[in-house]
């Protein structure tokens, strides 16, 4: 079976969509977390290249848009994958660990606080020389 060159691009770029998209899903999930924004740029950027594919499809130029399309579903895939990373931060899955939790108790059993300090030092703090803002 000989397939013409015009259709081999075309299956080795679903070969590659079609992998990209089952490591974004199957993969490990990365160790270190990204950062929202780093992600919203990420997604962004994937958008913006489906945009360049629309205006190559409708000037006809069928080939560059199906690179675009392919670099934006590869792009989307990467932010998946990024996206599956674990948060140190983030609060526990686990339904039996309450989620914020009281102080431990003192000997007496209600932690105490002492207000009259508390006031000294934000007096202290409130008064103290200031330079105005220009």
């Amino acid at each position: 079976m000989v397939i013409a060159p015009q259709q081999a691009w075309k299956i080795v770029l679903a070969i590659v969509l079609l992998v990209a998209i089952f490591l974004s899903a199957c993969a490990h999930a990365p160790k270190q977390p990204i950062a929202r924004n780093e992600l919203r740029q990420l997604v962004l950027s994937a958008l913006g290249l489906y945009a360049v594919g629309l205006l190559a499809s409708l000037t006809h130029h069928g080939q560059l848009a199906g690179i675009v399309y392919a670099a934006g579903i590869v792009v989307c895939a990467l932010a998946v994958w990024l996206s599956r990373g674990i948060d140190p931060g983030d609060p526990p899955d686990e339904p039996d660990e309450p989620v914020d939790e009281q102080p431990p108790p003192e000997p007496n059993g209600v932690p105490t606080f002492d207000w009259s300090s508390f006031e000294r030092q934000f007096r202290d703090y409130s008064d103290r020389p200031r330079e105005p803002a220009v």
